[in-house]
């Protein structure tokens, strides 16, 4: 990987976010990122600097403040002076200097309640994470363009309603907080999209679980940001389990509890029963973040148990689909029904689901069609989802399973 493409990766998100609550201007931001970057891949062709990172941040900077200097309009648009005196939440928000950490703060405006809600967490994606609009549509199962469409409103909203660039206080954070944290889900769902973490945003996997951890600290009596936070633990807890000897993926109810991480398992169920508490407390219903939650603890039970309890499991889904009934959930309830209540029944509402073209479902489809003996339409389920374009740990996984039903 060129010090380039590290830099990308690892302080992409940062550049932008500083950029942008300083010019308090997301094209602008995003503008001279691209123009910082297209200049490191020649001027580093020979040596690339002491501190790439800070490079790329120093010189958008200047390219940012030349095009408004071109706009002749750099008084309007002046970059934020410091505050002088901090608030606690503005040093846990900052890494050390020269590049201020202003993910957080950019956050919370991507997700001001002037924006249509279909668009906050995606344009924070974007804006923060750097995902692109392919991978966005993606994971919202989207077309494209309508997608891209949502982004350039949604900006357009921030620019002409004068969205304030600052963490508003915490008496107003309940009505963004619900895309803050879908934000932070789906931008750890990105970094586990390739099982070895070997694709583009793998470094959202210890961000975002950084992210969730302050959060929690910040809202320690919100449920479902400590059940988030429960998630993210229960899920990173898993990391060195996920992978083979040969480097294939390696799915959940298989893996080697052994191998998982059991202080992250602790801290996750500690801040699962916290939340739990805080909902009684309240008298209030899980939220779909303390359900999902409960679904990783259930698996994580297997790690004392040695079983995993698929009825337990096939339950907590029921409630989440109450909640939240999308074509995701859908496919993870098909998935716990077969292992519950028999594989003929967790098809029929496998195909109820019709979720053609996206690969979790093709390969479930598939596992079920072999594991009844249909093998002729597990492999073509799994050639449908080696058509998709996995990463190399998910297609060493279904080759080795199409294989398997070729042979049967």
């Amino acid at each position: 990987m060129s010090a380039l493409d590290r830099a990308f990766r690892e302080a992409g998100g940062r550049v932008v976010s500083a950029l942008a609550a300083g010019f308090r201007d997301l094209d602008l931001a995003e503008e001279a990122f691209a123009e910082a970057c297209a200049r490191a891949a020649s001027a580093w062709i020979d040596r690339p600097p002491a501190d790439p990172s800070a490079w790329l941040y120093s010189v958008a900077r200047r390219v940012a403040l030349d095009r408004l200097r071109r706009r002749a309009t750099a008084g309007a648009h002046r970059p934020e002076e410091a505050e002088p005196e901090p608030t606690p939440e503005d040093h846990v928000m900052r890494l050390d200097q020269p590049i201020p950490d202003e993910r957080l703060k950019l956050i919370f405006v991507c997700c001001h309640p002037a924006i249509a809600p279909e668009a906050r967490a995606a344009l924070t994606l974007k804006t923060v994470c750097g995902l692109t609009t392919t991978e966005l549509a993606q994971a919202y199962l989207l077309p494209e363009p309508t997608l891209a469409q949502r982004l350039v409103r949604a900006k357009r909203k921030i620019a002409e309603a004068g969205v304030p660039f600052e963490v508003p206080g915490p008496e107003r954070w309940g009505e963004r907080l619900d895309a803050v944290l879908s934000t932070l889900e789906v931008a750890y769902a990105q970094a586990h999209a390739d099982a070895a973490l070997a694709g583009p945003h793998a470094d959202f996997a210890r961000e975002m679980l950084s992210l969730a951890t302050l959060l929690a600290r910040l809202m320690p009596e919100e449920p479902e940001v400590l059940a988030l936070a429960a998630s993210l633990h229960l899920a990173e807890a898993r990391r060195g389990a996920r992978l083979d000897a040969e480097g294939a993926m390696v799915p959940l109810s298989d893996q080697d509890v052994r191998d998982w991480d059991a202080a992250l398992c602790d801290a996750g169920e500690r801040l699962l029963a916290t939340s739990a508490s805080f909902s009684r407390g309240a008298a209030r219903p899980p939220g779909p973040r303390a359900i999902q939650a409960a679904v990783h603890a259930a698996h994580a039970s297997r790690r004392r148990s040695g079983v995993t309890p698929w009825a337990d499991i096939l339950g907590l889904y029921d409630a989440l689909l109450a909640v939240r009934n999308d074509p995701v959930v859908r496919t993870n309830r098909a998935v716990a029904l077969a292992e519950a209540s028999g594989l003929s029944a967790a098809l029929a509402e496998l195909d109820g689901v019709g979720a053609v073209g996206w690969l979790p479902w093709h390969a479930a489809r598939a596992d079920m069609f072999a594991r009844l003996g249909r093998h002729a339409e597990a492999v073509a389920d799994y050639d449908a989802a080696l058509a998709l374009s996995p990463n190399r740990a998910e297609a060493l996984f279904l080759n080795r399973r199409r294989a398997a039903s070729v042979a049967a």
